[in-house]
């Protein structure tokens, strides 16, 4: 495999990721590094200001060469990844995003849903890796077309969640069960991961971060950013975003993003005003 690699033989990969302790040192993806025939080497990048990590002293950039190879799968707007794209290519080498869907029991499952753009051939060529770490891998064509795509998927995430734990909330102080509730939602046209998972654990007020509120709400300031671009009206998603800034505010940004549940139970009801 690396004697047909456009990219040369010996270490030519380099992978980032905010969870990438998570995604790349789990056994299973350890064993096909051994096995493998192309050898990768592995940045593990740890909520580093990115920036700094890609341009700074010592950075990606400074290792990057004629016929290395950069995937970058942190959430970044496009046009940071246009940025990366261009600073790569400009010395020689090869860039893909791949940003992931999916958060900490994903990724330790190898259930990640990878949302890949950029160099074809590096695509092409990292399959095998992102087999092990995923269960779908989309070419999604163009740089940015990868952070778009996890955007889009991120805000419907947040706006759904805020929904949700209104539910919650509005079940219980109208009289009714909340888990009551989730398994009338699990039976119905709205049934989905997500609710099946959080549920419980959001009403027992119990937020253990699989994917911290502060980051998702840096992805709804992102994605309306990019509805600003766009001249999309996203009313919905604006609102989640106060919401989540809110739970922030609160000191909930380093709990799970269900978190954000927590700001609506704050509110007084009603009849508890004086």
């Amino acid at each position: 495999m690396a004697s047909r690699s456009p990219f040369g033989t010996g270490p030519s990969l380099s992978v980032t990721s905010s969870w990438s302790m998570v995604l790349l040192l789990q056994k299973p993806l350890q064993q096909w590094l051994r096995s493998a025939s192309i050898q990768l080497q592995c940045y593990l990048i740890l909520l580093l200001p990115f920036r700094l990590v890609v341009f700074g002293k010592d950075g990606i950039l400074e290792q990057i060469c004629a016929g290395k190879g950069y995937v970058d799968m942190s959430t970044v707007d496009a046009d940071t990844s246009t940025k990366i794209n261009e600073a790569i290519t400009a010395k020689g080498g090869y860039f893909l995003e791949a940003p992931v869907s999916g958060s900490k029991k994903p990724a330790e499952d190898g259930q990640l849903v990878i949302l890949a753009a950029g160099e074809k051939a590096l695509y092409e060529e990292v399959i095998p890796a992102f087999n092990v770490m995923g269960k779908k891998s989309f070419y999604l064509g163009q740089v940015g077309n990868g952070a778009k795509m996890k955007l889009v998927v991120n805000m419907i995430m947040g706006s759904m969640i805020n929904a949700f734990s209104e539910g919650l909330v509005l079940a219980g102080r109208s009289g009714l069960d909340p888990s009551v509730l989730l398994d009338v939602l699990d039976l119905g046209g709205i049934a989905n991961p997500m609710f099946r998972l959080k549920g419980p654990t959001m009403i027992q007020g119990s937020h253990s971060p699989a994917f911290p509120l502060k980051h998702q709400q840096k992805d709804m300031r992102l994605a309306l950013a990019l509805g600003d671009e766009t001249a999309t009206s996203m009313p919905v998603a604006a609102a989640a975003n106060e919401a989540f800034k809110k739970a922030r505010s609160m000191g909930l940004g380093d709990l799970d993003f269900s978190a954000v549940y927590e700001t609506v139970k704050a509110l007084e009801q009603p009849s508890q005003k004086t």
